[in-house]
């Protein structure tokens, strides 16, 4: 079952699968995340889900148990 994602601030949405790694889901949509190290611990890639909590986008997938989720992007000058 595909959940629909919605990329804040620019509210680009697209379908993704469960386990599908965040950063394809954001490339295929032509959403920019910047990164980093891709192992989670320069957090260059960290984006805020909609419950407030942030993750690391490079080592994150699309979790189970949505029909809808929100990323909020941040901006960060120094990446």
């Amino acid at each position: 079952m595909s959940i629909c994602i919605q990329f804040l601030p620019d509210d680009i949405t697209i379908d993704a699968e469960p386990g599908e790694p965040l950063l394809t889901v954001a490339r295929r949509a032509g959403v920019f995340i910047p990164t980093g190290c891709l192992m989670g611990s320069c957090h260059a890639c960290e984006v805020e889900l909609e419950d407030g909590n942030s993750i690391c986008a490079c080592i994150s997938t699309v979790p189970s148990g949505y029909k809808h989720l929100t990323i909020n992007l941040y901006v960060d000058p120094n990446w």
